[in-house]
């Protein structure tokens, strides 16, 4: 990504502050996400064909995942090897989601739709992460 479309869509030019932005904005969808999951497995398992105990467990994991990515975000500066490991986490559950997609799960439609969504947006917000921390030099 350029350092041009990084500040468009952050809408600033300051590598920190884009950083932080990407951070926060993950730590939100993170955590919706994850909340969704703890406190709706059930109708939520129904829906994307995904096992409830399951959703339930990664709920909590997203939900915890996701209060330690604010924590990152609300420095002034983030801490270039907690982004590192940030990043790595988004890029492994990017990748995950669609292993388990092909070789674990039996999802319905929603889920096959759901799942490289969630899965694509998790993974463009480690790119993001990456580009703003790389910028920052």
């Amino acid at each position: 990504m350029s350092q041009a479309l990084l500040a468009g869509i952050s809408r600033t030019t300051e590598p920190h502050t884009m950083l932080r932005r990407f951070l926060a904005l993950d730590a939100v969808v993170t955590g919706g996400n994850g909340l969704a999951y703890a406190l709706a497995s059930g109708p939520l398992g129904r829906l994307l064909g995904v096992d409830p105990a399951l959703l339930l467990g990664l709920g909590l994991f997203l939900t915890a995942f996701a209060a330690g990515v604010a924590l990152v975000a609300a420095r002034r500066r983030p801490n270039a090897t907690a982004v590192k490991t940030i990043v790595d986490a988004n890029l492994v559950w990017a990748v995950l989601s669609v292993v388990a997609l092909v070789v674990w799960l039996s999802p319905t439609a929603a889920g096959v739709v759901w799942i490289p969504g969630q899965a694509a947006v998790v993974a463009a917000f480690a790119a993001a992460q990456w580009a703003a921390l790389r910028a920052m030099g």
